[in-house]
């Protein structure tokens, strides 16, 4: 029988079994031994009994009716001594008896077939006896001569019995009589040994039915420990041992992680029976769609690993593709329609890694850029990997920091440079760590960026900073939030509803928040990002550019764009007063910007002389460390109180 987990490529488990099948062997050896002994207690038991009824049939049927009814203490008479004479020749010579002796209730022999027995004192008598003259009738294996009144050598095994005679009334003394124990011995041992074969063949049987049931169970077992229990899939540990093998044997071997796009979505609002359906829909849907020869598994949570088997390096990606079709056709769970979006990252085996762990993790880091890119699909790319040990331990705390309230916001003021009014804030995310610190956004946003945390953290930002507009109320009543939005944020068709969704909870009007992109994120998937900014542009939320100059933004494509602000990178702003190449770059743009229709930022501000300056290239909006630093809200609800009426010239 088959057995997986139990063949010779599986030794730890393959000896486990044979370890389990020796341990149930002892339990069931010393069973054997108990219900023997028991048996031979039993057949001992049975002995004595079938010597006891030999005698006492003797005693009531040859002894007694030779008995005149006096006590024996009183002596046998002639002919009394005469008939048990002949009665023992007969049953002595007939080997029906081995000896014969009657007794007295005191104990003294006063009949014995071989003259024996009656040199022995009244302290000498056995218990037995005693017994006997009161009315019980005992019994035991002995041999011949082994008591203290015997003389001679011991004789042959024989059951000793001692009962009480009695001719029709009291007691007038005591029979002891010896029977062969042979004739009973091999009696008894005749159904013994069938007790015994019987016995045998029952614990062989038990034993064996433990064997299989405990193959069975380890079996199951071993396919339960190697199976994810919602889709039936091989599980993380069966795939990396897969993917271990197929090193081993030098096969090349593509490792492919995909994760379902926004399933967390689906388990908090459709709830998590829902999100088990789909998963196992797609499981399904997965290892329907793969070639016979590839592995499918689900690794955990929302991701699920494939190992690719013989397929060129071009083939892949059309391979893939097919994959993700199928899984991203509507899902119908219960009565609802769903469609899973799905991001596909793989590595190959041995160009981009020689053991499991390497190869997974690049896989599923080329996973992450895979959500960033229109196709959903991309291959392991060493120059976009930035992620160590120290950096991936930062990503695993900061999904339980986004989730304990571990994140907060400081906002800095931007004011316009021509009245040097307070016209907008920008909401830059801090993490408290508990044992950091405080953590600028530059130590955990990039790595935030190529994982999947960047959308549950865009989200908790824009919640967070629209709630804080509620909560300043009347007091800014015309200014306007800038939150930053990441390259995998925009990639998402489905952005432009979740930013909607924040702007309805928050009952905030979509005018008063202002989305700063970076080039590089319009860049990532310009299409979807078109359609995006297209849609929020629409309902009145303003879209800048964020750190603008350092990108390479097509001037034609940037037309086509739905903005309404550029913003000019620091690296240009702080040595504007000298540096003359950067002078004619910021008024380069600010040019440019007006001419499109568009407000223009300076961020980096930190002098009067750089204020100047902006102000005469006629840039529109400054923001820097010369109006302040980034502050809690508190904080700048007092500063902006004490800046009221012109925050670029007031004393600081």
């Amino acid at each position: 029988m088959p057995l997986p987990g139990l063949n010779g490529r599986d030794r730890p488990t393959w000896r486990l079994f044979l370890a389990y099948a020796a341990a149930s062997l002892l339990p069931v050896l010393l069973l054997g031994l108990v219900l023997s002994y028991a048996l031979a207690a039993e057949a001992h038991s049975r002995g004595l009994a079938e010597g006891r009824a030999q005698a006492s049939l003797i005693a009531r049927t040859a002894v007694e009716p030779q008995l005149d009814g006096r006590p024996l203490d009183q002596g046998l008479s002639a002919g009394e001594l005469a008939a048990l004479g002949r009665l023992a020749d007969r049953t002595i010579g007939s080997g029906d008896v081995v000896r014969l002796r009657l007794r007295d209730l005191s104990g003294r022999v006063v009949f014995s077939d071989d003259g024996s027995g009656f040199g022995a004192s009244a302290g000498a008598v056995d218990d037995p006896v005693l017994d006997a003259a009161r009315g019980a009738t005992t019994a035991h294996l002995t041999r011949l001569n082994t008591d203290p009144n015997d003389d001679g050598p011991a004789g042959e095994k024989a059951v000793e019995i001692y009962l009480p005679l009695s001719t029709g009334g009291p007691a007038v003394g005591v029979l002891e009589i010896y029977l062969p124990y042979a004739p009973i011995a091999r009696e008894v041992s005749s159904g013994l040994s069938t007790l015994y074969t019987l016995l045998g063949v029952g614990l062989a049987t038990l034993w064996a039915i433990l064997v299989l049931v405990s193959a069975s169970t380890m079996r199951r077992m071993a396919w339960l420990a190697e199976r994810d229990p919602l889709t039936g899939l091989p599980n993380r540990t069966l795939f990396q041992r897969r993917v271990a093998a197929a090193i081993e044997h030098g096969r090349p071997a593509t490792v492919v992680v995909a994760d379902v796009d926004r399933f967390k979505e689906v388990n908090d609002t459709l709830g998590h029976h829902v999100g088990d359906a789909l998963l196992r829909e797609l499981g399904t849907r997965l290892a329907g769609a793969a070639r016979n020869g590839d592995t499918v598994a689900r690794l955990g949570g929302d991701e699920f690993g494939l190992i690719l088997t013989g397929a060129a390096d071009a083939e892949v990606p059309a391979l893939l593709g097919r994959l993700r079709d199928a899984l991203e056709a509507e899902v119908t769970v219960g009565a609802l329609p769903i469609s899973a979006e799905t991001s596909f990252g793989y590595a190959v085996a041995p160009a981009d890694g020689r053991d499991v762990d390497t190869l997974l993790r690049r896989a599923d880091v080329a996973m992450y850029q895979a959500k960033g890119s229109r196709s959903g699909i991309a291959r392991y790319d060493a120059c976009r990997d930035t992620f160590d040990v120290g950096k991936l331990a930062l990503v695993g705390e900061l999904r339980r920091a986004i989730e304990s309230g571990e994140l907060e916001l400081h906002y800095q003021p931007k004011a316009e440079l021509r009245t040097g009014r307070l016209c907008a804030v920008e909401a830059l995310v801090r993490w408290r760590h508990p044992r950091r610190g405080v953590l600028p956004p530059d130590a955990f946003l990039p790595a935030a960026e190529q994982t999947g945390l960047i959308d549950p953290l865009t989200r908790w930002v824009l919640a967070a900073a629209l709630a804080q507009i509620t909560v300043w109320a009347g007091a800014f009543d015309d200014l306007t939030m800038a939150v930053n939005v990441s390259a995998r944020n925009l990639a998402r068709p489905d952005f432009a509803d979740a930013v909607l969704a924040a702007l309805s909870d928050a009952g905030i009007a979509p005018g008063r928040l202002t989305l700063e992109i970076t080039e590089t994120a319009l860049l990532a998937d310009p299409e979807v990002a078109a359609d995006v900014l297209a849609r929020l542009s629409a309902t009145g939320v303003r879209v800048s550019i964020d750190d603008f100059g350092q990108g390479q933004t097509s001037l034609g494509y940037l037309s086509r764009l739905p903005l309404h602000e550029l913003k000019i990178d620091r690296s240009f702003v702080t040595d504007l007063a000298d540096n003359p190449a950067h002078a004619a770059i910021v008024r380069s743009v600010v040019d440019l910007g007006h001419n499109l229709g568009l407000q223009v930022v300076a961020e980096g501000v930190e002098s009067r002389e750089t204020v100047e300056l902006l102000t005469a290239t006629g840039c529109d909006i400054a923001q820097g460390f010369l109006l302040a630093r980034p502050m809690p809200p508190g904080d700048l609800a007092d500063w902006v109180a004490a800046h009221r009426t012109d925050v670029l010239t007031a004393d600081r």
